[in-house]
């Protein structure tokens, strides 16, 4: 039986928190925690790695909502909101039977990173790999005809990176609001701004997120700029007897607090919004 985690205080109302992990190379993981059909869906997938990966990030948001929640990671229960565009009972994932102060929150896995995010506002959040030059050809047309512009001024070895940084953002704030990705990616704009430039989204805030070399990732949350922390989960938090580190950080985690300013360091960020990393204590 698994134990009940550490508690971990709610986020504030005007906080988002935001983990990174990147999952253990080897080691037991503590699949026994998910739920039938998280399980069904695991052993769909062809590659092991593949399925490593979703088995890991299913863990983690279980054992992260376990400690807002104050219960067991088994004990966590999904259910589906309805979609803002239709009503149906596919919209954004939250918790089953939750009342109005329970946390609100948001998965995303790809090519060996995971990052989720949980907050009192609804959120959202995306991870890409930085895709080939080739597959940036491909994909292109679905970003919004501004987006396209951004693009293109730039060298051609750039694009890549700023696909995926624009194509995570859009991700987060779909799956924020419940609508998903689907033909109207085109119609949204979450760009650099600037002169002439569509207006973002209303209502929302839309922040670019620190995850290392070869990944962008955003998290997008409902309201104005919100205070916004990112720390990186241990690989051992998702192993069989492995803890969520709850409270101090640990030597080596990385912190970071995101704000709407300019990207201290990162000239590739421009007028986008940034995250200013933060000494652990």
């Amino acid at each position: 039986m698994t134990a009940a985690p550490a508690s971990a205080p709610h986020p504030e109302q005007d906080a988002v928190e935001v983990w990174l992990l990147t999952p253990p190379a080897d080691g037991p993981l503590a699949s026994e925690e998910l739920d039938r059909a998280e399980r069904r869906r695991a052993d769909a997938f062809r590659l092991p790695r593949d399925r490593a990966l979703y088995v890991a990030a299913h863990i983690a948001l279980r054992r992260l909502l376990a400690g807002y929640l104050r219960t067991t990671a088994r004990e966590v229960e999904f259910a589906r909101a309805a979609c803002p565009r239709c009503g149906g009972p596919h919209g954004r994932p939250v918790l089953h039977g939750a009342g109005p102060g329970a946390p609100h929150f948001s998965l995303s896995h790809s090519r060996g990173e995971v990052v989720v995010g949980v907050a009192r506002v609804p959120v959202g959040v995306d991870v890409e790999k930085v895709p080939r030059p080739e597959r940036v050809d491909v994909c292109r047309s679905a970003l919004h005809p501004w987006e396209q512009r951004e693009l293109e001024a730039l060298r051609a070895p750039e694009r890549p990176a700023r696909f995926a940084r624009l194509w995570a953002r859009k991700e987060a704030f779909l799956k924020g609001t419940g609508i998903g990705v689907g033909g109207w990616t085109s119609e949204v704009y979450i760009g650099d701004g600037g002169p002439g430039a569509p207006s973002r989204p209303e209502g929302w805030t839309v922040l670019d997120v620190p995850c290392g070399p070869g990944h962008a990732a955003a998290v997008a949350a409902r309201g104005p700029a919100p205070r916004a922390t990112v720390r990186r989960l241990p690989p051992e938090a998702v192993l069989v007897g492995g803890r969520v580190p709850y409270g101090r950080p640990r030597p080596g985690e990385v912190r970071h607090v995101l704000d709407g300013g300019h990207a201290r360091g990162d000239p590739d960020a421009r007028d986008a919004p940034y995250a200013s990393e933060e000494e652990l204590p």
